[in-house]
Protein backbone atom coordinates (compact mmCIF):
# COMPACT_ATOMS: atom_id res chain seq x y z
CA UNK A 1 0.00 0.00 0.00
CA UNK A 2 1.32 3.51 -0.90
CA UNK A 3 1.10 6.40 1.92
CA UNK A 4 -1.96 8.02 0.48
CA UNK A 5 -3.98 4.86 0.62
CA UNK A 6 -2.74 4.08 4.44
CA UNK A 7 -3.40 7.39 5.57
CA UNK A 8 -7.01 7.31 3.81
CA UNK A 9 -7.98 4.29 5.65
CA UNK A 10 -6.28 4.98 8.91
CA UNK A 11 -8.36 8.24 8.45
CA UNK A 12 -11.58 6.53 8.16
CA UNK A 13 -11.00 4.62 11.17
CA UNK A 14 -10.92 7.32 12.96
CA UNK A 15 -13.57 9.20 11.67
CA UNK A 16 -15.78 6.05 12.42
CA UNK A 17 -14.37 6.60 16.02
CA UNK A 18 -15.70 10.16 16.14
CA UNK A 19 -18.55 9.73 14.69
CA UNK A 20 -19.90 6.80 16.40
CA UNK A 21 -20.06 4.52 13.04
CA UNK A 22 -19.15 1.22 14.28
CA UNK A 23 -19.27 -0.11 10.62
CA UNK A 24 -17.29 2.38 9.10
CA UNK A 25 -14.57 1.35 11.24
CA UNK A 26 -15.21 -2.60 10.65
CA UNK A 27 -14.61 -1.43 7.30
CA UNK A 28 -11.33 -0.49 7.85
CA UNK A 29 -9.74 -3.72 9.34
CA UNK A 30 -9.15 -7.66 7.97
CA UNK A 31 -11.16 -10.25 9.62
CA UNK A 32 -8.17 -11.17 11.99
CA UNK A 33 -7.37 -8.06 12.70
CA UNK A 34 -5.79 -7.07 16.29
CA UNK A 35 -6.51 -3.70 17.90
CA UNK A 36 -4.12 -3.30 21.39
CA UNK A 37 -5.20 -0.44 23.32
CA UNK A 38 -2.75 2.09 24.93
CA UNK A 39 -4.12 1.10 28.38
CA UNK A 40 -4.16 -2.91 27.80
CA UNK A 41 -7.09 -4.48 26.37
CA UNK A 42 -6.32 -6.76 23.06
CA UNK A 43 -9.41 -7.55 20.61
CA UNK A 44 -8.88 -9.94 18.16
CA UNK A 45 -11.36 -10.26 15.27
CA UNK A 46 -13.61 -7.68 13.80
CA UNK A 47 -16.37 -9.58 15.61
CA UNK A 48 -14.71 -8.90 18.39
CA UNK A 49 -13.89 -4.88 17.76
CA UNK A 50 -17.20 -4.75 16.54
CA UNK A 51 -18.62 -6.05 20.12
CA UNK A 52 -15.95 -3.74 22.41
CA UNK A 53 -17.68 -0.50 20.41
CA UNK A 54 -21.43 -1.42 20.84
CA UNK A 55 -20.85 -1.77 24.49
CA UNK A 56 -18.33 1.59 24.47
CA UNK A 57 -20.82 3.84 22.99
CA UNK A 58 -24.11 1.77 24.72
CA UNK A 59 -22.40 2.57 28.13
CA UNK A 60 -21.89 6.58 27.29
CA UNK A 61 -18.63 6.82 25.22
CA UNK A 62 -18.09 9.47 23.34
CA UNK A 63 -15.03 10.38 21.21
CA UNK A 64 -14.82 14.33 21.42
CA UNK A 65 -11.55 14.77 19.44
CA UNK A 66 -9.30 12.28 17.85
CA UNK A 67 -6.53 14.20 15.68
CA UNK A 68 -3.80 12.72 13.64
CA UNK A 69 -0.96 15.52 13.92
CA UNK A 70 1.70 13.22 12.40
CA UNK A 71 2.04 10.40 9.54
CA UNK A 72 5.48 7.90 8.78
CA UNK A 73 4.65 5.60 6.16
CA UNK A 74 6.63 2.38 5.05
CA UNK A 75 6.15 -1.04 3.23
CA UNK A 76 2.85 -1.89 4.45
CA UNK A 77 3.01 -0.15 7.63
CA UNK A 78 2.54 2.79 8.95
CA UNK A 79 3.28 5.47 12.52
CA UNK A 80 0.78 7.97 13.92
CA UNK A 81 0.55 10.50 16.55
CA UNK A 82 -2.52 11.81 17.64
CA UNK A 83 -4.18 13.90 20.16
CA UNK A 84 -7.41 12.21 21.71
CA UNK A 85 -10.37 13.69 23.84
CA UNK A 86 -13.00 11.24 25.24
CA UNK A 87 -15.52 11.20 27.60
CA UNK A 88 -16.40 7.98 29.25
CA UNK A 89 -18.60 7.44 32.58
CA UNK A 90 -19.22 11.02 32.70
CA UNK A 91 -15.95 12.29 32.83
CA UNK A 92 -13.52 13.24 30.21
CA UNK A 93 -10.03 12.14 29.44
CA UNK A 94 -7.26 13.29 27.31
CA UNK A 95 -3.84 12.76 26.30
CA UNK A 96 -1.67 12.31 23.41
CA UNK A 97 -0.38 9.02 21.99
CA UNK A 98 1.07 7.18 18.75
CA UNK A 99 0.07 4.13 17.11
CA UNK A 100 2.04 1.33 14.95
CA UNK A 101 0.06 0.05 12.18
CA UNK A 102 0.45 -2.89 9.67
CA UNK A 103 -1.51 -3.13 6.91
CA UNK A 104 -2.77 -6.62 4.90
CA UNK A 105 -5.14 -6.76 2.16
CA UNK A 106 -5.09 -2.92 1.65
CA UNK A 107 -6.86 -2.91 5.05
CA UNK A 108 -5.49 -2.30 8.57
CA UNK A 109 -4.52 -6.26 10.32
CA UNK A 110 -3.03 -4.74 13.20
CA UNK A 111 -3.06 -1.52 15.29
CA UNK A 112 -0.82 -0.98 18.70
CA UNK A 113 -1.77 2.25 20.45
CA UNK A 114 0.79 3.90 23.05
CA UNK A 115 -0.04 6.68 25.70
CA UNK A 116 2.22 9.68 27.28
CA UNK A 117 1.70 8.97 30.86
CA UNK A 118 1.91 12.70 31.79
CA UNK A 119 1.33 15.64 30.71
CA UNK A 120 3.96 17.13 28.42
CA UNK A 121 6.73 19.60 28.80
CA UNK A 122 9.32 21.46 28.14
CA UNK A 123 12.88 20.82 29.84
CA UNK A 124 14.48 23.04 31.37
CA UNK A 125 16.83 21.49 34.02
CA UNK A 126 13.84 20.69 36.77
CA UNK A 127 11.88 17.66 36.34
CA UNK A 128 8.38 18.43 36.98
CA UNK A 129 6.71 16.29 40.09
CA UNK A 130 3.84 14.00 39.31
Amino acid sequence: MNDHAMRTLLTKYVEGWKTGRINTVLETLTERCVITECYGPVYKGRETVRQWMRTWFSQGGQVLQWDITSFVGGQNSAAIEWIFRCRWHGREFSFAGASVVWFAERKIEVLREYTTTAPLYEWHGEWKTQ
